[in-house]
């Protein structure tokens, strides 16, 4: 983002910021409380109501949870050429709603102790998850990207903005799983209609106060309209330093990188049908799964082939593509949370507090409320590090985010090592792995984001922050492939490269084996990325 000079940086007169602000708050946090109520809900859903097995749940999961990150790339593209911020979020948000009350429907339709699932309900099910897939691409990058845009540029309220907006996110995602689950995860698989459908009213809220107040409040510093119509200059968006929800800067859908790039498409085209192929087979012909990695393998050589390329932009082009490595490893191990360690939570967690059993979905709060509690932390720490010249490079950042999350699951590894399928272990070494997991994304996520949006050469914005989420996808992805392998009684153990896991110890060591040895390899680059980002000297006379 560029910087205007001392004489035009624009000083706000007030430490208020305008009502925009809290229409968009309110917007996000209802469309957060919407997606993570569901999805706090939906691997028991899958096991419990429609019958699927661990494994097969486990697959459908890491298929949403990719596609749900690839999505706003095509809803950046339509709002930015066609629609719009205003009405891509309105098309968005009505698709998400749609698709809880699909999901309502589906769960309305189970019978007390059927062996199998009804037709009917399985595609209202399907028909569900690919309305929250689209309707999120839509909704998703159009209302972050609208936030810094309240302000004149360089505007000193924006950062706090950002932060403020940030909250929203978490407060949804902590509220959710508590309302949704104490409504859908009772026991009793009838219920889980009664919390698709509070995700559904949640989200059909959030909509509703985006059409009321968006004419009036969400408007530009000189009182025009946002979003209004599709505006193809975004280069001083700001960016948003947050976590897993890290929104997509409208920017970054933007023009194609340089001149070079249409004479080698069919080339591309033709690379991605191969390995797209190669990777459908050795998966099974699991076809999700080979999209998403397909595209993570072709999209940098996509980028690469460009001859425009200078050694100086070639160079921070490897690191966000090495960085972007790392983070799949990082994601496939993080988002166990809504898939195995939902199991774990379900079956082997002692949930007992007093005559209250706490259900398994509440403990998909905890992320969001660490993150409230220490992010401010997180931030004073770099902060004292920085001004007595000691913080870490970003890299050695995200090389400590994937070592606390190796020490979260060599806690709760620990916790079940020795205990038979039978006995259930203490809440106290869930709650302690999903802490040392916030502390792990606190490190990694944001200092992620940021970093590709400051390497990125700005014709290149597009292809390396779909890099970036495809990254992420391919993480969320990878996790519904390790989930599969969640051990379970009475079924053949399941090998990972020719390791066999015959009980949760081995099952959560490998999440310390990956994560730790991706942490590492990190580490030892560390210094050779951060030498690669910096900005050569060039000495003056």
């Amino acid at each position: 983002m560029h910087s205007p000079s001392a004489a035009q940086q624009p000083v706000s007169t007030s430490s208020s910021h305008p009502k925009g602000l809290y229409v968009l708050f309110a917007t996000e946090m209802w469309e957060r409380f919407s997606y993570y109520g569901m999805r706090a809900l939906l691997i028991l859903y899958m096991t419990q109501a429609l019958v699927f097995d661990k494994e097969y749940s486990s697959l459908i999961y890491g298929n949403y949870t990719s596609l749900v990150y690839l999505t706003p790339l095509l809803g950046g593209y339509v709002a930015d050429r066609y629609w719009g911020n205003r009405r891509s979020i309105l098309v968005g948000g009505l698709m998400m709603a749609l698709g809880q009350f699909a999901l309502f429907f589906s769960a309305s339709m189970y019978s007390a102790g059927q062996a199998t699932a009804p037709q009917t309900q399985l595609l209202l099910f399907m028909l569900g998850l690919g309305l929250l897939i689209f309707g999120n691409g839509f909704f998703k990058p159009n209302i972050s990207s609208m936030v810094g845009s309240l302000y004149p540029a360089g505007d000193n309220r924006i950062d706090s903005a950002y932060t403020i907006f940030y909250m929203g996110i978490n407060l949804g995602a902590f509220f959710s799983p508590l309302v949704c689950g104490t409504l859908g995860n009772t026991g009793n698989p009838e219920d889980f209609k009664w919390g698709f459908l509070a995700a559904g009213i949640g989200m059909l809220i959030g909509s509703l106060t985006f059409e009321l107040f968006k004419n009036k409040y969400v408007i530009t510093a000189t009182g025009e309209a946002l979003g209004a119509k599709p505006e193809q200059a975004v280069a001083h968006s700001p960016v948003v330093p947050v976590g897993t929800d890290a929104p997509v800067r409208a920017e970054t859908i933007d023009q194609p990188a340089g001149k070079s790039f249409a004479s080698k498409l069919p080339m591309l085209i033709g690379l991605f049908v191969v390995v797209y192929a190669l990777i459908a087979w050795l998966m099974s012909y699991d076809w999700v799964g080979a999209f998403v990695f397909a595209a993570m393998i072709v999209t940098p050589v996509a980028v690469l082939a460009d001859n425009s390329i200078t050694p100086r932009e070639r160079q921070k082009i490897y690191v966000i593509l090495i960085l972007s490595f790392f983070v799949i490893f990082f994601w496939g191990a993080f988002e166990q949370a809504g898939a195995s360690l939902t199991f774990f939570a379900d079956e082997q967690t002692n949930r007992q507090m007093g005559s209250y059993t706490v259900p398994a979905s509440y403990f998909q709060s905890a992320n969001a409320l660490f993150i409230i509690l220490f992010a401010p932390v997180f931030a004073l720490i770099w902060t004292l590090m920085g001004k007595r010249g000691i913080e870490p490079s970003s890299p050695l950042k995200m090389s400590i985010g994937l070592m606390f999350l190796a020490i979260g699951y060599l806690i709760i590894a620990f916790g079940v090592k020795g205990v038979d399928a039978s006995t259930k272990v203490s809440m106290f070494w869930l709650i302690t792995m999903y802490l040392m997991h916030t502390f792990g994304e606190l490190c990694l996520s944001p200092i992620g984001l940021a970093l590709v949006n400051k390497l990125a050469p700005l014709r290149f914005a597009s292809l390396l922050m779909a890099v970036w989420f495809l990254a992420t996808a391919a993480g969320n992805k990878f996790a519904g492939v390790l989930s599969a392998l969640y051990p379970e009684p009475g079924k053949p153990a399941p090998f990972f490269v020719g390791f066999e896991i015959t009980g949760l110890y081995e099952f959560f060591m490998i999440f310390v084996f990956l994560s730790a040895a991706a942490s590492l390899v990190l580490f030892l680059l560390y210094r050779k990325l951060t030498q690669m980002m910096s900005e050569p000297v060039v000495a003056t006379a």
